[in-house]
C-alpha cells in the first residue's frame, strides 16, 4: 500500500486541551508532531505566514513529518487563480515562503481550495492556466465546490499536470474518490449545518472510506488525509479513528484516541445535562 499520512486540518485549537493536549501549556505543534506524521496548514489561506513562523515548522518537528498547506485566499478566492491579475506572482511569494519546509523535505502537497462561486464553465481557461505556471517541483491538489467540475475533461486537465484532485466528504459533493496525480489528497469536511465541521463521524460513516482508501492506496505512491471537523476535538478522534480501521495505528495513536473518545462522550453528556437543565428552566419560568 501507498505511503499513508493521516492529520488533521490545523493543529493550534485551544478547545483541544484535555481532549488531545495535556494542558492549556502544551507546545501544540510539538505534540501534535509526535503523535501524527501530517498536518494541513489551514492558517495560509488566511494570511501569508512570516518567515520565521516557517521556520520554527520546520525546526520544531520531526524529521519525516509533512506539511501541507492551503494557498492564500487571495489566490484563491479574491483573484480566483487569475494570473492576469497577479496570482502567479502572489504564487511565487508564497512558495518563497515555504522554502525552509522545501529545503527540509517537510512539504507537501498545497492546496488549490476554489469557492463555490466558481464553476468550470466560467472559470475554466483561468484554472488552466493557472495549472500551467505551476512549478513541477511542488506537488499541489485542487479542491472544487462546484458540481460543474465533475467531468472527464477536467480529469484529463489535472491528470496533465499531476494535480490532485481533492477527494471529499462534504454536504455539497459526492464523495468519489477520482484519482489525477501520482499521489491522493482526502479531506473530511463534516456533515454539519453552519458549519459543516462542527461534527463528529461515527464509526458507521467512516466504514465506508475504508475499502474507498485502500482502493486509491493501490494507484498512488501516497495518500494524504485531512480530518477538518475541528470542533470539541473530534478531528483528533476520527482521524486516529480512520487509522486504527485502517490497520495503521500505533500503539501510541490507539492510547491517544481512546482518552479523545473517553474525553468527547464525557463533555457530550455533560452538555446534554446543561440542556436539560435549560429546557426545566425554562418551562418553570413559563408557568408550566
Amino acid at each position: 500500500m501507498a505511503e499513508l499520512y493521516v492529520g488533521t486540518s490545523g493543529w493550534s485549537y485551544n478547545e483541544w486541551s484535555g481532549v488531545f493536549y495535556p494542558s492549556g501549556n502544551t507546545n501544540k505543534l510539538s505534540y501534535y508532531s509526535k503523535v501524527f506524521n501530517t498536518v494541513e496548514v489551514d492558517s495560509t489561506f488566511y494570511a501569508y505566514p512570516s518567515k520565521g513562523l516557517v521556520h520554527g515548522w520546520a525546526r520544531y518537528t520531526p524529521k519525516g513529518f509533512v506539511f501541507s498547506a492551503k494557498l492564500p485566499k487571495v489566490i484563491t478566492h479574491d483573484k480566483v487563480l487569475d494570473v492576469e491579475k497577479g496570482a502567479e506572482a502572489d504564487l511565487l511569494r508564497f512558495l518563497g515562503l515555504m522554502k525552509p519546509l522545501i529545503a527540509s523535505g517537510k512539504l507537501g502537497p498545497l492546496l488549490i481550495q476554489l469557492p463555490p462561486s466558481c464553476t468550470q464553465e466560467r472559470d475554466g481557461e483561468r484554472v488552466r492556466r493557472f495549472l500551467e505556471i505551476i512549478p513541477e517541483d511542488i506537488i499541489f491538489a485542487i479542491e472544487f465546490r462546484h458540481p460543474s467540475w465533475l467531468k472527464q475533461s477536467v480529469w484529463e486537465m489535472l491528470t496533465e499536470h499531476n494535480v490532485a484532485n481533492t477527494i471529499v466528504d462534504e454536504p455539497l459533493l459526492p464523495p468519489d474518490p477520482v484519482v489525477t496525480a501520482d499521489f491522493a489528497f482526502v479531506r473530511w469536511h463534516g456533515r454539519g449545518s453552519r458549519p459543516w465541521y462542527n461534527y463528529r463521524y461515527s464509526e458507521k460513516e467512516l466504514t465506508p472510506w475504508v475499502p474507498k482508501v485502500k482502493e486509491v492506496a493501490k494507484k498512488v505512491k501516497r495518500v494524504y488525509g485531512y480530518f477538518n471537523n475541528h470542533f470539541h476535538g473530534f478531528a483528533v478522534e476520527n482521524s486516529l479513528k480512520m487509522l486504527q480501521m485502517l490497520g495503521e495505528a500505533s500503539p501510541q495513536q490507539l492510547e491517544v484516541r481512546e482518552r479523545a473518545t473517553r474525553y468527547i462522550d464525557s463533555k457530550g453528556e455533560e452538555r446534554e445535562r446543561v440542556k436539560a437543565q435549560g429546557s426545566i428552566l425554562e418551562y418553570m419560568s413559563s408557568g408550566g
